[in-house]
């Protein structure tokens, strides 16, 4: 975990509202079955990750951007499913995009070759996510002291570009946001096989808040993985009357078993969490 991730969102510099308060804000998009997830720094740069399956993503980013902000500072996509990278293929015909961080999976499908050319056409700078590479939007003291501000890559453990994979939910990009004493777990849609390689190399996985793995479903959110977050509140990203049937009962019991504040885009629609250094609350 020492890489330093080298393109800056970094030196990114902004005209900064000092009178605007010193928070972090979070969102979870309710863009039906899939997932969509905006992160904006105090510093007003931007991560989306993943874009859900449909052109939504548009109307929510509108809501969230000044009209006027056209530039979108990194997305991310954790792997490319439709339901992940469907809006993203929207958001950059809309937007301009500085970087982008993605596992360079291949698919052999018409949707990965429509996101294959838009990417060498952004002229953005390109990354393959591995573990060990933190994004850091603040490089003064205090990020290197007690409050830090990055977005930690936790898995793929290697290089993923250029390889056919059959199971790509289990090549999701996981990812941890810290900001001070808060910490985000984001999981894509990875297996239980890939939340028990994360604790048996004990990663620091332990957080305050997690978005729950592949919508809920089953195959993912294993009790000892549970256990081992203990997140205070757990976000499931899923469309309404969905016929996957997510989030899975099992899911839910092992979330209502520890107090675990569950919170659904399906019931409760965008969920927005606001973080200083010290706190966080929903808005």
């Amino acid at each position: 975990m020492g890489v330093l991730f080298g393109f800056n969102i970094l030196a990114w510099v902004a005209v900064y509202d000092l009178s605007r308060a010193q928070l972090l804000e979070v969102v979870f998009f309710d863009v039906g079955q899939g997932d969509a997830i905006l992160i904006e720094t105090p510093q007003r740069q931007q991560i989306l990750i993943d874009g859900g399956p449909s052109s939504a993503i548009l109307e929510k980013l509108g809501d969230e951007m000044p009209f006027w902000d056209r530039m979108i500072d990194l997305i991310i996509l954790t792997h490319p499913e439709h339901d992940h990278i469907a809006g993203l293929i929207e958001v950059l015909k809309k937007y301009q995009v500085e970087n982008i961080l993605w596992t360079g999976v291949l698919r052999d499908t018409t949707e990965f070759k429509e996101w294959q050319g838009l990417i060498q056409e952004e002229e953005a700078e390109i990354h393959i996510a591995r573990a060990g590479q933190q994004i850091v939007w603040d490089a003064t003291p205090n990020n290197q002291g007690s409050h830090p501000r990055r977005l930690e890559i936790l898995y793929p453990f290697e290089s993923l570009e250029g390889r056919v994979v059959e199971n790509i939910n289990n090549t999701s990009i996981i990812a941890r946001l810290v900001y001070g004493e808060n910490s985000f777990l984001l999981t894509g849609d990875a297996y239980k096989a890939v939340e028990k390689e994360l604790i048996e190399k004990e990663i620091e996985i332990d957080s305050d808040v997690l978005k729950v793995a592949h919508h809920g479903s089953k195959t993912s959110s294993a009790e000892e993985f549970i256990k081992e977050v203990s997140p205070e509140i757990a976000i499931i990203s899923a469309g309404q009357d969905n016929s996957y049937g997510h989030p899975h009962p099992e899911v839910l019991e092992i979330l209502e078993k520890y107090g675990i504040t569950i919170l659904r885009t399906d019931k409760e629609g965008d969920i927005k969490i606001l973080c200083n250094s010290q706190s966080l609350k929903l808005k």
